[in-house]
């Protein structure tokens, strides 16, 4: 179900030594860094990952987070953007591939009623 989270940090460089430490001794270490974003996981695949809040507009008294739902398919990410849009949902990012994260990544962005950033993402599309 959960394919991936992201949370914000106020204090960026205590908030990367901390998951750096604490996230190595369990045997996860970055497997993206985007500068501002880092994903943690292992194998190339980041399941969990810190933001800069002062980045962007991510900072503010109600920091979104950001989680990642497993779809089965681009159909389903389709559809799953779709549903949200349809109930009035922002849109953040609409269905498509992202190489940059990696090959065969299809992901669409809305924001849930509450600010978070709900995405639905499927690893296994064509490019």
């Amino acid at each position: 179900m959960i394919d991936h989270f992201g949370i914000n940090c106020t204090d960026w460089a205590k908030s990367k030594e901390f998951y750096d430490t604490v996230l190595g001794v369990l045997g996860y270490g970055r497997q993206l860094d985007f500068d501002v974003a880092i994903g943690y996981g292992r194998d190339g695949k980041p399941d969990f990952w810190i933001a800069d809040a002062s980045a962007g507009d991510a900072g503010g008294p109600n920091r979104e987070i950001h989680v990642a739902f497993q779809a089965a398919d681009v159909d389903a990410v389709k559809a799953f953007y779709d549903a949200a849009v349809g109930l009035g949902a922002e849109s953040l990012h609409e269905p498509r591939l992202w190489p940059e994260y990696h090959p065969g990544y299809f992901g669409a962005f809305v924001r849930d009623p509450d600010g978070n950033n709900v995405e639905a993402v499927f690893h296994g599309a064509a490019g």
